[in-house]
């Protein structure tokens, strides 16, 4: 049995792991969000911990990490590097050392073509964030697993492929189901991909922006 804190675990994406990993494995949870109130649905499960909280607040923050063994953070934002900042601090306060880190694609300037020009246009409020939380993880000591998705669908599919970071990214979509996927066999096995950054696309989607779009 492990214990999974998810720092924003309102997230849908965040929400598609929780089901799985209550209906999957025996795996106790720390669900960490500002808003407890909006997984009221847990709140008597004893498998579940909620907590109320913003990763800014230091002290509850890490009284929430202090008994996990896997960290998975789905938080984001335009102060994605600043709440990076925190949750690294956290965890070295903690002792922790495995992280499962949302990031999304182009924060290792890895797009190319005109759908990078088109995403870097798309989300410039947010990538400067992307590329500040790279960099923390990538100088830290953590274990990290940071993945980028590419423009995430509500599908009821697990369909995917990978890249590294110093491969081009493929694809410009991919469903939440199937980063909530990802994010299951990295708890399952944590030793996978570790201090490695992972772009996750579905294939045969190659395009000029989403297709939706």
């Amino acid at each position: 049995m492990t214990k999974v804190m998810i720092i924003g675990a309102h997230g849908g994406t965040a929400r598609l792991v929780i089901d799985r990993l209550l209906t999957e494995t025996t795996d106790e949870l720390i669900l960490f969000l500002r808003h407890a109130t909006r997984l009221a649905q847990y709140h008597d499960n004893p498998r579940v911990t909620l907590v109320e909280g913003d990763v800014h607040d230091m002290v509850t923050l890490t009284r929430a990490m202090a008994p996990a063994d896997i960290v998975y953070s789905n938080v984001g934002g335009t102060d994605l590097g600043t709440q990076t900042k925190d949750i690294l601090a956290a965890m070295k306060q903690t002792s922790q050392h495995r992280l499962i880190f949302i990031s999304a694609l182009g924060a290792h300037h890895e797009v190319p073509g005109k759908f990078g020009e088109w995403n870097e246009q798309a989300i410039a409020a947010f990538l400067p964030g992307f590329r500040e939380a790279a960099d923390l993880l990538s100088t830290s000591s953590i274990d990290y697993t940071e993945i980028r998705p590419a423009w995430l669908t509500d599908h009821d599919e697990i369909d995917y492929e990978l890249t590294t970071s110093h491969e081009p990214f493929k694809g410009t979509e991919v469903s939440r189901a199937s980063v909530a996927d990802l994010v299951m066999r990295l708890i399952v096995k944590p030793n996978d991909y570790q201090r490695a950054s992972l772009g996750i696309n579905k294939p045969h989607t190659a395009g000029d922006r989403p297709q939706w779009l």
